[in-house]
Formats: structure tokens, C-alpha cells, sequence
């Protein structure tokens, strides 16, 4: 998806670096191969290494897919084990990354392995760690795009707060649906509130054991879409009126302790994320009753 411009954009070259652990080293050569074999116009270079230094050199992006792997109920030992994985990586990236360097946390647990790369890199702006949500993001637009028999490309402005875990909420209380002639509220629409307040939540929270169940494996091709919607978003910018779900340094916006990394609905522009303020959301909220009102006025 990068090499083929996915994330970046068709115009944006790109040098991929990636990094596995020594045991995995032929494997990582035969992913090397395969990439070059694919003649993408956009891949300028690929850096296959077990140095994570090497990996780290002059990198503005940098995703961080690596870490200890998770088995049910061992999420403290598994915090305890990725420290050190994340201890060398944060390093690295802080002493050889480009400055700038955009970092993006997806190996679970997601939030709290990108605190831990924060503590111990300094001096890489707060700002520029996040952790993944966005695949949660995609999977409550699938849930209420299947609902309503609509595009998912359609449904817009759904929200993930917190983590990525059994434990997140996902919100449709703002999320809108372009009808052709405007967007209306998706609880306008799904007149089922019983489900949207359970159902639609533990669908969400669930969907990563569904798939598990179902095919034996994680989920792969939907987190590494995800991944790039991520990257590809905060660079290039959020479409008008639509936020998106990231795991951001928290602020103190929403009640939430500062420090965190938790998930918000963030806006980008230019590279930099923000917190949607919720008086902006309020806003939204009042303008799409203006409509409804204006609209239902014209129905007499």
C-alpha cells in the first residue's frame, strides 16, 4: 500500500526501511524481494535490516508494528516484555529519526507502548506519537454502513474515545450519512436506538476475536489500511467537515487526564493533528438541526 501510494499520495516517492528481529532476517529479505518485484514506480529504495539504528536512519515516518505477542489475559506481562522493545526503538528513532519524524504505534497494546516510546524518547515532540484507533474507526463506519444498506465511504464523523482494547467506546451520536442532498444524523436514520447503544458497541469492541474466530489469523490486510488511513489523514489532511479517531497525547480535552495517549476525534491539517473541541461538535450537532428543520419546513 505505501510503495503503490496509498498512504502518501500518487505523487510522493518513497524509501521504505524494514526492520524484524534476527530469526526473522530471510523472511524480511523475501518481503525485500517481493516489493522490488512489484515495479512500483513510487519505490525509490528498500532498507531490509535486523539494525534497528540502520532502520531508524533519517526516517520521517516511522510505524512501529513490532512487539511482544499478545495472548489473552497476560496484558501486564505483555506491557512488562514490550518495554524493552520499545526502550532500544524510542532511542533510535530519537537519535537518528529526521527530527520531525512522525510516529505511528499499532502493536497492542497500542496506547501504552507508544507512552512507554514517549518516555524514553524526549525529545521527539509529544505531538508527533500516536497510537492506532483508526481500525476501530473503519469498523464502526462498516457497522452502520451495513445497518443503513449505504456506502461506508457515505458515513462520516463516528468517534473511538480511549483505546484500542475490548474496553473502547465507540460513539455514532455525531456521525452523519451523506444522503445526496446532505448529511443526516445517524440516529435520524437508525431509528433502533437499543441497538446502537449495545449491539453496534460490542460489535465494534469485538471485531478483531470475530475475525480471529473466523479465519484463525488477526486481522492484517483491514490494520494495515488502517494504518495507512492514519498516516495518509495527518499529512495530508482531514476532508472538510470530517474528523477522524487517533491516539493522541492528551491535552486535558474531555476530562481526560493529560499525558494519556488516548483516542480522539482529531481534525489534520498540514501535518498536525487537533483535538475536536467539543463545543465545535455542538456546533455541528445545532447546524444539522437548523437543516432538519428547514427541510421537514419545506415538506408542508
Amino acid at each position: 500500500m505505501i510503495a503503490g501510494g496509498q498512504m502518501l499520495g500518487s505523487n510522493q516517492p518513497v524509501i521504505i526501511h524494514m526492520l524484524d528481529i534476527e530469526p526473522a532476517a530471510e523472511i524480511l529479505k523475501g518481503v525485500k524481494m517481493e516489493l522490488l518485484d512489484g515495479a512500483f514506480p513510487l519505490l525509490k529504495g528498500v532498507i531490509a535490516t535486523t539494525d534497528v539504528i540502520e532502520a531508524c536512519q533519517g526516517v520521517d515516518i516511522a510505524i512501529m508494528l513490532g512487539g511482544f505477542p499478545h495472548r489473552k489475559g497476560d496484558n501486564k506481562d505483555l506491557i512488562f516484555k514490550n518495554v524493552g522493545i520499545y526502550k532500544a526503538q524510542a532511542s533510535a528513532l530519537e537519535q537518528h529519526a529526521d527530527p520531525n519524524c512522525k510516529v505511528l504505534v499499532v502493536a497492542h497494546p497500542a496506547n501504552t507502548n507508544a507512552l512507554i516510546l514517549k518516555k524514553f524518547a524526549p525529545l521527539i515532540p509529544d505531538e508527533n506519537i500516536t497510537s492506532l484507533t483508526r481500525l476501530d474507526h473503519n469498523r464502526a463506519l462498516n457497522q452502520i454502513s451495513e445497518a443503513l444498506n449505504v456506502h461506508v465511504g457515505d458515513v462520516r464523523n463516528v468517534i473511538i474515545w480511549g483505546n484500542h482494547s475490548s474496553n473502547l467506546y465507540p460513539d455514532a451520536n455525531h456521525a452523519t450519512v451523506d444522503m445526496g442532498a446532505g448529511h443526516k444524523p445517524v440516529r435520524e436514520l437508525i431509528s433502533d436506538y437499543q441497538w446502537l447503544n449495545t449491539e453496534f458497541i460490542t460489535n465494534v469492541q469485538h471485531r478483531g476475536e470475530a475475525i480471529i474466530k473466523a479465519r484463525r489469523l488477526s486481522s492484517s490486510f483491514s490494520t494495515a489500511s488502517a494504518a495507512c488511513d492514519h498516516m495518509r489523514d495527518w499529512i495530508l489532511g482531514t476532508p472538510k467537515g470530517t474528523w477522524v479517531s487517533m491516539g493522541v497525547h492528551s491535552d486535558g480535552s474531555y476530562g481526560i487526564q493529560p499525558g494519556l495517549i488516548y483516542s480522539f476525534p482529531v481534525i489534520c491539517e498540514k501535518g498536525e493533528w487537533s483535538i475536536f473541541a467539543k463545543e465545535k461538535m455542538d456546533a455541528v450537532e445545532r447546524a444539522l438541526v437548523e437543516e432538519k428543520t428547514v427541510a421537514y419546513s419545506c415538506l408542508h
